[in-house]
């Protein structure tokens, strides 16, 4: 493994960290000799977000760890993907309680609404990367929450679960169910 590869493996621990000042830090070292090195600059576009919005960032990452191991081509996903970030940031809302005529609504779509797309493409993780750039999702009971997660935990996003989730500790609506959600999540994610 070469240094900067090296370099990359350690902005990424400390981007999982949540330590996004050293994250970016060290993509920062990485582009200083290697300034067209997408993914440094995507780790440090996320690390800047992360300061701001470490729950976006870490989704954002996530999507982005997806795309990496795909056998997609690499350049043109990871072009799109910086793209998209600058566009547009994914934002999930747990809105327990709101109806569909909160304005909470004008800026999202419902979650039976999500699943109604989930159906008409057919597969999960595609209907979630084609609206995860675009718009939120609003998930107003505690059981599509646990039904999201669940398909969340299914297509292989176990950091974002597990940031939902450990968001959530301390609420009242936080029982038992919520908790069996972390058993479903591989021990080595």
């Amino acid at each position: 493994m070469n240094n900067t590869q090296v370099l990359l493996q350690r902005a990424e621990e400390q981007f999982l960290r949540k330590d996004y000042n050293n994250a970016l830090k060290i993509y920062g070292l990485i582009l200083k000799d290697h300034p067209q090195f997408q993914e440094a600059e995507v780790g440090a576009y996320l690390s800047d977000m992360g300061l701001e919005n470490d729950e976006d960032a870490q989704a954002l990452f996530d999507y982005y760890q997806v795309i990496k191991r795909s056998n997609t081509d690499a350049d043109e996903v990871i072009s799109n993907l910086m793209q998209a970030i600058h566009s547009t940031r994914v934002v999930i809302q747990q809105a327990f309680g709101a109806s569909h005529q909160d304005p909470v609504y004008e800026n999202g779509i419902a979650y039976a609404d999500f699943i109604q797309t989930i159906e008409d493409k057919g597969d999960f993780k595609h209907a979630f990367e084609d609206i995860m750039f675009s718009t939120k999702v609003i998930i107003t009971t505690k059981e599509d929450f646990i039904d999201f997660m669940q398909r969340l935990i299914g297509a292989g996003y176990y950091s974002m679960v597990l940031g939902y989730l450990d968001a959530m500790a301390g609420d009242p609506a936080y029982d038992q169910d919520i908790y069996a959600l972390y058993r479903l999540i591989p021990k080595d994610a």
